[in-house]
């Protein structure tokens, strides 16, 4: 029973911190001051994301057309190395 009366009070003060929080202010950006050092840093922080992200996906996609160039060459030397009357020949 003192557990549960423990899970109330602390519920109860989550709720009061969360509903007494403060407002949340804007960055220079939404006050107009485009030039400011804050953004210029976050514009520096969206062009370095843009660019980890390109080179993610291009490593995907370069590895993507390895395996499917190895893939074809895989297939080429099978066909190459089968009889006349294989299956993989018709």
């Amino acid at each position: 029973m003192r557990a549960l009366g423990t899970l109330t009070a602390r519920a109860a003060l989550a709720a009061a911190l969360l509903l007494a929080g403060t407002p949340a202010r804007a960055c220079a950006v939404c006050y107009g001051e485009s030039d400011s050092p804050m953004a210029a840093g976050m514009n520096w922080g969206i062009f370095t994301l843009l660019v980890v992200i390109v080179s993610v996906l291009g490593g995907v996609a370069c590895c993507a057309i390895t395996l499917a160039r190895r893939a074809a060459a895989a297939d080429a030397r099978t066909l190459a190395a089968a009889p006349a009357d294989h299956p993989a020949r018709a």
